[in-house]
């Protein structure tokens, strides 16, 4: 498995580890495979997989078993999200970076003056089990399906609402009807241009006829002159608006390193080269 490379899935690990054997949990790296994970799939606040075992002949173990495993966290009720929108909504920090598909990283603080919490917390916030033979706590294949939703939240930290009780579509709606979020999702509106289709690579030339007693010279010469000081480019309402859509790790972007991160470096350059010359 490769390595939980956001904060929010590293501090998804790190809150089981607050209330789970680490010895234990660590176990399950191997089973975050999918290669071993035969198939999951999230429905509501409960995580399920059909998980692959180790064949054991040593213990008459001759055919490769399959685990049904799943946990669920506590949901969060109602009325208690219907709260934690207007908070969420009323602060600029939070609210633009959650319309913006990211997940801010204080966001744990409305949660706690709400007296709730997004990350697990205790071994009461969570409830989980599994068909093998190992009632540990965690057995590896519970820890292995732990290790596997850490590294989807790399890609989707908003799981992290769903399994709480309220999916992304739910939440974003929420936000975009309070005074803050309605007014940047009219930005984001703005910004968004519907592509057009190219009929060619190059732009082609488009014939005119020169005015009756019009010199070329005269056509081609503004009756303006050219302002002496050109007023700065305004930048976009929200800069580089299609990258951070995708977020950090988009399913396509395999490695390390942050794609947000990289396409700012890449954009840095190309400006200081266009700059020099």
């Amino acid at each position: 498995m490769k390595t939980v490379r956001t904060w929010w899935g590293q501090k998804f690990i790190a809150a089981l580890e607050g209330f789970t054997d680490a010895g234990r949990l660590a176990r399950g790296r191997g089973y975050a495979s999918t290669h071993r994970i035969k198939q999951w799939n999230i429905h509501g606040s409960k995580v399920s997989a059909e998980i692959r075992g180790n064949l054991n002949p040593y213990y008459g173990v001759y055919k490769e078993p399959l685990y049904h495993t799943c946990f669920e966290l506590k949901p969060i009720a109602t009325a208690d999200w219907a709260k934690l929108i207007r908070e969420l909504g009323g602060q600029a920090a939070y609210v633009s970076r959650l319309l913006l598909n990211e997940m801010p990283d204080t966001i744990e603080e409305p949660f706690k003056k709400l007296g709730h919490y997004l990350l697990p917390k205790n071994a009461k916030d969570l409830k989980a089990s599994c068909s093998c033979p190992d009632w540990g706590d965690a057995c590896k294949h519970i820890a292995g399906l732990y290790y596997f939703l850490a590294g989807k939240l790399d890609q989707d930290p908003f799981l992290l609402f769903e399994l709480r009780g309220l999916p992304r579509a739910e939440l974003l709606a929420g936000l975009r009807k309070t005074p803050l979020g309605a007014a940047l999702a009219d930005a984001l509106s703005e910004t968004e241009a519907e592509p057009e289709i190219a009929t060619s690579y190059f732009s082609r030339p488009e014939p005119r006829t020169l005015p009756q007693n019009v010199s070329a010279d005269d056509f081609w010469r503004s009756p303006k002159r050219l302002p002496e000081n050109i007023n700065p480019a305004v930048p976009p309402a929200v800069p580089a608006l299609l990258i951070k859509k995708g977020g950090d790790y988009p399913a396509f972007w395999t490695k390390e390193n942050s794609f947000i991160e990289t396409m700012e470096g890449v954009y840095e350059a190309i400006r200081k080269r266009a700059k020099w010359w």
